[in-house]
C-alpha cells in the first residue's frame, strides 16, 4: 500500500480544549479528533457522544467535574459509529438515548463497524480492552423528543439524513446552541462512508433554519458565533456537494471507481486537502458516493476486510 491505511499513521496526541459556550453548554474538542458535547442542567448532566473507549471518556468526566458535581444521567448518541459511542459505560448513565434509526444501524452493522473502526483509528481507541461491548440505547425516539434537565429544555431532533440515516442533533432553543454530531465539521473532512449525499445538503439547510448562534461540530473547534456557525455549515455543504458532483460526473463519463477516486481526490485537494483526515476519508467517501450514484441507495456495511480491499484497490 502506498499510503498507510486509514489513520494508522496518525499517532500524535492532540491538545484537548474544554470550551464554555454558556452556563449550560460545553464543548470537549481536540484539534479535529471526535468531539463530545456536555449540557449541564439544573439537576443533571447530559453528554453527547462519548469518546471511543471508557478510558478516554474518563478525561471528559474529569473536565465535567471541574465545572459541576451533578450526576451524569444521560448519554446521547448523535449517530452510530464506534469511535463516538463505545466509551459510554464510563459515564454510568441512567439512560442512553438514540434515534430508532440509529438503533437499527447497531442491530444491522454494529459488530462489523466496531471491528472496522478499531483497525482504522488505533490512536483513538486507547485502552481498547476496556470496551465492554457494543453500546445499546435504553431509550429510542422517532423524529423528536424533549428531555428536561430541570427547567432546561433539550430537544433531540432528527432533521434529516446526512452523515448516517440516524443523525440526531441536540438543541438548546432558549440559548440557540446546537450539538450537530458529524452532520457538521469544521476544518475537518466529513466522513461519508455511511452517508446520504442526496439528503445531506437539505439537512444542513434544516440546521441553518434554526439559526444557531453557537454550534459544536463533530470534529473541529467549537463554533462560538453565528458567523462561525455559517462557515461550518457552508464548508460542510460545499465538501459534500463538490465530492458528489465530481463522482456523478465520473459515473456519467463511464469511468470505474479507481479512476473516479483519482480524479475526485485531485479535484478536491486544493480546497480541502489541509483538512484533518482528508486522506483517510476520501477513499471511503468516494466509494459511498459512487454506490449512491449508481445502484445502492443505502450504505453497504463496512467490514475490516472490505476496508482493506477497497484501500488496496484505490491506493496501491
Amino acid at each position: 500500500m502506498s499510503k498507510a491505511f486509514a489513520s494508522q499513521a496518525d499517532l500524535q496526541e492532540k491538545q484537548v480544549s474544554f470550551t464554555k459556550l454558556s452556563d449550560n453548554a460545553y464543548a470537549y474538542t481536540a484539534e479535529g479528533d471526535p468531539n463530545t458535547g456536555v449540557i449541564v442542567g439544573d439537576d443533571a448532566v447530559m453528554v453527547i457522544d462519548t469518546q471511543a473507549t471508557p478510558v478516554m471518556a474518563e478525561d471528559v468526566i474529569r473536565r465535567i467535574r471541574e465545572v459541576t458535581d451533578k450526576p451524569i444521567k444521560y448519554v446521547v448518541m448523535s449517530h452510530y459509529h464506534a469511535v463516538r459511542v463505545l466509551g459510554a459505560s464510563a459515564y454510568r448513565p441512567q439512560e442512553i438515548i438514540a434515534s430508532q434509526d440509529t438503533r437499527d444501524l447497531i442491530v444491522e452493522r454494529g459488530a462489523q463497524d466496531m471491528k472496522s473502526e478499531i483497525e482504522r483509528f488505533p490512536r483513538l481507541f486507547r485502552a481498547v480492552e476496556t470496551i465492554p461491548g457494543l453500546t445499546w440505547p435504553t431509550l429510542t425516539f422517532k423524529g423528536e423528543m424533549t428531555v428536561w434537565l430541570g427547567t432546561l429544555e433539550v430537544r433531540l431532533m432528527q432533521l434529516g439524513r446526512g452523515h448516517t440515516k440516524g443523525d440526531t442533533v441536540a438543541w438548546l432553543p432558549r440559548q440557540k446552541i446546537l450539538f450537530s454530531g458529524d452532520l457538521v465539521e469544521f476544518d475537518a473532512t466529513p466522513y461519508a462512508g455511511d452517508a446520504y449525499f442526496e439528503d445531506w445538503p437539505r439537512t444542513l439547510d434544516n440546521i441553518a433554519a434554526l439559526a444557531p448562534e453557537k454550534l459544536v461540530p463533530g470534529r473541529g473547534a467549537a463554533l462560538t458565533s453565528p458567523q462561525m456557525v455559517e462557515r461550518g455549515l457552508a464548508g460542510t455543504r460545499a465538501f459534500v456537494s463538490d465530492l458528489y458532483a465530481s463522482v456523478k460526473a465520473g459515473v456519467a463519463a463511464g469511468k470505474d471507481l479507481r479512476a473516479v477516486y483519482k480524479d475526485t481526490h485531485a479535484a478536491l485537494k486544493p480546497k480541502y486537502g489541509q483538512w484533518v483526515i482528508y486522506d483517510h476519508c476520501m477513499p471511503f467517501d468516494v466509494t459511498r458516493a459512487m454506490d449512491e450514484a449508481t445502484q445502492y441507495r443505502d450504505p453497504r456495511i463496512w467490514t475490516a476486510e472490505r476496508d482493506k480491499a477497497m484501500w488496496e484497490q484505490l491506493e496501491s
